[in-house]
């Protein structure tokens, strides 16, 4: 593969599809925890606070760190600082396994959290910088696809180990995972990787511009909106349908093809009609989808059909998003993929805190997808003001 000075070439192909299975190492370590969380409520004796604590603190930890991780590494080889990465995500995945409890599984999320917040923003930053500008989309959808893969192959198997062999088992298949999957990146992917260098400085100028932060705040409105109803999924089927292992493992994998589905949508439709047009429609279908999913008395197969649906369009936003603000300011895009990184898991976490809120106020499942609906609104609102601000 012959690499050009800008770090480019025209058939990476391996060295994408290895960022890609790093970052289905970090989907599956991410995510497992909703397909999980009943054995762990079970087994370690956790309240239903205590257990969705694990997610949530992942995604703060990840928000947070992951723009200033990637500012303090901005003068390190873009390969080396992803190994590092998820070589501490794989640590995290092993003291997880073999936590003794809710403190030592807290400070376990910790650390995976932070591998994470180096590997997977240094990856899409990475794999853009390996294709030429009109390959961008196609190379996002590869290396981000590994996160989609993981919903739909995933986080389902450990889901049903989870039920069946044992919540801890689901940690040592990503621990075996990532041990198989460094060596890849350490043999394919070219040390030598140009990219915009990324500071501390860069980052505050980031920060300092409302059209660029609003932009991000898309990512935080879209994923938070799904991720109300995503984060009860398997207790909401369960309360719903007498689901039991095979059932709620079922649900997950519909929802990680969809997942998969869209994250090729995705790139499709931002290659024909623009990012911006795109999230638009992303963002109304989930103004409408998440209401209906929640509220309408459909049967088991109607609920299915209308939960690949509306996972199809959850997840075709990410690559029309990455696309959209790499164009917004390309001189910053390594940290405006590290804000956007940051801003999936900040979703997450308020996503899952809305849905917790609403139903310890006395608000039942069906609630959750109007309180959704909602937050995607939001998603949509961002859009305008950042169009009108480009106007200006």
């Amino acid at each position: 593969m012959a690499i050009t000075s800008q770090g480019q070439s025209r058939a990476p192909g391996l060295p994408l599809y290895a960022l890609g299975a790093g970052n289905f190492i970090v989907g599956i370590g991410a995510f497992i925890v909703i397909g999980i969380l009943a054995p762990m409520l079970r087994d370690l004796g956790l309240s239903k606070g205590e257990a969705g604590a694990l997610l949530t603190v992942y995604a703060i930890v990840y928000a947070l760190a992951s723009p200033v991780l990637v500012a303090m590494t901005g003068r390190f080889e873009r390969r080396d600082v992803m190994l590092v990465g998820l070589a501490l995500f794989v640590l995290g995945a092993f003291v997880s396994a073999v936590a003794a409890g809710h403190m030592a599984l807290l400070g376990a999320r910790v650390l995976a959290a932070l591998g994470a917040a180096l590997f997977t923003p240094v990856a899409s930053s990475a794999g853009v910088a390996l294709v030429e500008p009109e390959d961008r989309p196609k190379a996002l959808g590869i290396v981000f696809g590994g996160l989609t893969i993981a919903q739909v192959v995933g986080v389902p198997l450990g889901s049903y180990l989870g039920y069946v062999v044992g919540w801890r088992s689901a940690f040592w298949a990503v621990v075996v995972l990532g041990v198989l999957v460094i060596p890849l990146i350490l043999a394919t992917v070219p040390r030598a990787i140009q990219v915009p260098p990324a500071s501390f400085k860069t980052l505050i100028g980031v920060l300092r511009s409302l059209r660029l932060v609003l932009a991000v705040a898309f990512t935080v409105f879209f994923m938070g909106a799904a991720y109300v109803v995503y984060t009860f999924i398997a207790p909401m089927m369960e309360a719903r349908f007498g689901l039991g292992a095979n059932g709620v493992t079922f649900f997950l994998v519909v929802f990680g093809a969809g997942a998969v589905i869209g994250n090729a949508l995705g790139a499709t439709l931002t290659s024909r009609f623009g990012p911006d047009r795109t999230l638009v429609l992303l963002a109304v279908g989930q103004i409408v989808l998440l209401p209906a999913l929640t509220l309408l008395p459909v049967d088991l197969w109607l609920a299915i059909a209308l939960t690949l649906v509306w996972s199809l369009g959850a997840w075709s936003f990410m690559v029309p998003q990455q696309s959209r603000l790499i164009a917004l300011a390309p001189q910053y895009q390594g940290l405006l993929l590290a804000l956007n990184a940051s801003a999936i898991y900040l979703g997450v976490s308020i996503g899952s805190t809305i849905g917790s809120f609403t139903l310890a106020n006395g608000g039942a499942y069906e609630s959750l997808g109007p309180a959704g609906a909602v937050v995607a609104s939001l998603a949509l609102i961002s859009l305008c003001a950042v169009k009108r601000l480009q106007q200006r």
